[in-house]
């Protein structure tokens, strides 16, 4: 079965950064995982339309009205299922089954068939659209996450016929601080912490995990033993309610504090094989 070529990078380097590292020190213990959390980018339009209509009546039946982080909570999914989860610059993981074999021409080159030119990682356009090979334009306008693999399917049906196509958009985030190669980058919802860290490079001598933080909009939303608890049950990202653009910040040490970090890179470790598989498996 053919995969994108730049998926099969991504894997890879995790797995790299996996063995690569072994001196650098993630400082973590174990916990209670964290709490369902009420943004969680898997819900369906189902799930998203009952908590709204729940908080609807909380508010018509409490005369003080929602709390500020409720009413909050009620905005954001107004605007999702308004608007649809997908935005300019959002990074989408498409496969297309493909039941033949590759063509090649009298002159060498391998002739893709439409399922592997549609097979690759493509980027939401300005006006909320996704541009595919083959099939053209596709307004992502309106659309869940839930709902990207019926849609693209029906779109794609009508080049090929009956597609076995899987889709896995990815989230958009920031690592910064004490990592080798930190910056923005595009992980599937699947993805475990410790893993977003390697493909970052994973972290500095100087890094301090125990502190690790994940911040939204200037504040700060997991932190602590709440943080290190869901790391250590192995939450996703999808876990623990990450959206396009939160922040990972790893923050540097003080001096002597790398004792504790080298105990706990064991465990980090021992995890990652298991993200790698789970990686692999995707579009089995």
């Amino acid at each position: 079965m053919y995969r994108p070529i730049r998926f099969i990078c991504t894997v890879l380097a995790i797995g790299l950064c996996a063995v690569a590292v072994p001196r650098r020190g993630p400082a973590q213990s174990a916990g209670a995982p964290g709490a369902s959390h009420p943004h969680r980018l898997q819900q369906t339009r189902t799930e998203l339309e009952g908590r709204l209509r729940q908080l609807e009546e909380m508010a018509s039946l409490n005369r003080g009205g929602l709390s500020d982080s409720e009413r909050a909570e009620a905005a954001y999914i107004r605007s999702r299922l308004d608007e649809g989860d997908f935005h300019a610059g959002d990074r989408i993981l498409i496969a297309v089954e493909d039941p033949t074999p590759p063509a090649v021409t009298s002159s060498g080159p391998v002739v893709k068939s439409s399922e592997q030119q549609l097979s690759d990682t493509f980027t939401v356009g300005s006006s909320q659209e996704l541009t595919l090979p083959v099939v053209g334009v596709v307004p992502l306008q309106g659309v869940l996450r839930t709902e990207l693999e019926s849609r693209l399917t029906g779109e794609i049906a009508r080049y090929i016929r009956d597609p076995v196509v899987h889709v896995h958009p990815l989230v958009g985030l920031a690592v910064t601080g004490e990592l080798t190669r930190p910056g923005y980058y595009s992980v599937p919802t699947n993805a475990v912490i410790p893993a977003v860290l390697m493909a970052a490079g994973g972290t500095t001598h100087e890094a301090k995990l125990q502190d690790l933080k994940i911040r939204r909009s200037g504040k700060t939303i997991w932190e602590g033993d709440e943080l290190r608890g869901a790391i250590a049950a192995g939450n996703t990202v999808d876990d623990l309610g990450l959206r396009p653009g939160d922040v990972l910040v790893v923050p540097r040490a003080n001096p002597g504090g790398g004792i504790h970090q080298s105990a706990y890179l064991v465990s980090v470790l021992l995890g990652i094989p298991v993200t790698i598989y789970t990686l692999t498996r995707i579009f089995k």
